[in-house]
């Protein structure tokens, strides 16, 4: 029985969403915490942190009249309405890392994150939640635990079975950005070194981005979105000048892409394109590596950025930032990003895979 389904007044219940605690000796848990007692949150969704109802309760002390933590074992029946305002936490593992230190790196916070990962990720498969809302989780906490991930995205597309699958950075439509869809900023490829990137890029690669952008921002509402391809070079190669990616590989997965009927456009400068971008002129943006996608959203809206992962039969978006070890407990993190994506996530719960 999905969440969404309607209850016995017939009206429709609000979704849950599965807040993953992420790395416990970052700043996960006050993210968590801070979205749970948002009243944006709790009116537009059921929350459930997966994660550990020690550490939840300890980053909740920081606020006044904060809910009650109530551990449940199973996820049967956690949309139905209760009289409390008590926060569900799900701990599949027992994972116990309230002593894990803050702020310092730490193999069982890197299991635990690896563990609330895949539970909520096969509770999302067997339709028990809506959505999953992940909290950082530090890469090398990951691999000290013995799990060989770049991070968050891999591990959910091999969970769910896809091979074809992107990070895309994704700006709400708002004060920002000038297009009534948001804008989103898919990348070819992600967690690897630069020296790595043009060996790693392919026509068949870069139209596969183009593709899932362009279904992901039909699934929002904009029928026909208009998508930019950046040039990995500097001045998009100036004809052959500073490389000639933009004639053998990009220029074909452009084609390709539009002989499939979606406008797609580029290969353009990067630093010209993502401004026009965010100037309205396009809906969609695909970026030939991280930092080419990540630096202009970031700077322009960082606590409003929304990570979402494309090609997933699933839904999961978390916030741009990561674990900030260096202020970890604090309570100095800046908490909207937490908020703007468990909004997302709720937007996309109707068309469910993105």
């Amino acid at each position: 029985m999905t969440s969404t389904q309607q209850n016995h007044h017939g009206l429709q219940k609000k979704p849950v969403v599965a807040l993953t605690m992420g790395d416990v000796a970052g700043v996960g848990p006050e993210v968590v915490a801070a979205a749970v007692v948002s009243t944006d949150v709790q009116q537009r969704c059921t929350p459930v942190v997966v994660g550990d109802p020690q550490v939840l309760e300890r980053a909740l002390k920081h606020y006044e009249n904060a809910p009650q933590v109530r551990v449940v074992s199973h996820l049967d029946g956690i949309a139905e309405e209760r009289d409390d305002d008590a926060i569900s936490c799900w701990n599949p593992t027992n994972a116990e890392t309230a002593s894990v230190p803050i702020g310092k790196l730490h193999a069982a916070a890197g299991q635990a994150a690896y563990d609330w990962l895949v539970a909520a990720t096969q509770a999302a498969l067997a339709n028990q939640i809506d959505a999953i809302v992940t909290a950082p989780l530090n890469k090398e906490a990951l691999h000290l635990a013995g799990h060989h991930y770049p991070g968050h995205t891999e591990i959910l597309a091999k969970e769910c079975g896809v091979e074809d699958f992107a990070m895309m950075l994704y700006l709400p439509a708002g004060e920002v950005v000038s297009g009534p869809y948001g804008l989103g900023v898919a990348h070819v490829t992600l967690h690897t070194s630069i020296a790595s990137v043009p060996d790693l890029l392919s026509t068949e690669a870069i139209a596969e981005k183009i593709s899932l952008i362009a279904s992901f921002l039909q699934r929002v509402g904009c029928q026909a979105p208009r998508i930019g391809v950046c040039a990995l070079n500097p001045h998009a190669g100036e004809n052959g000048l500073f490389g000639n990616e933009e004639a053998t590989l990009i220029l074909p997965a452009v084609a390709h892409a539009t002989e499939t009927g979606i406008n797609a456009m580029g290969p353009f400068p990067a630093d010209t394109l993502l401004q026009q971008a965010v100037a309205g002129r396009y809906d969609g943006v695909v970026a030939m590596y991280h930092d080419q996608g990540h630096i202009a959203l970031k700077l322009i809206a960082f606590q409003r950025a929304v990570n979402v992962t494309l090609g997933l039969p699933i839904v999961r978006t978390s916030p741009s930032h990561g674990t900030a070890f260096d202020i970890a407990g604090k309570n100095l993190v800046e908490t909207a990003g937490m908020v703007s994506a468990i909004r997302t996530a709720v937007q996309l719960v109707p068309s469910k895979r993105v």
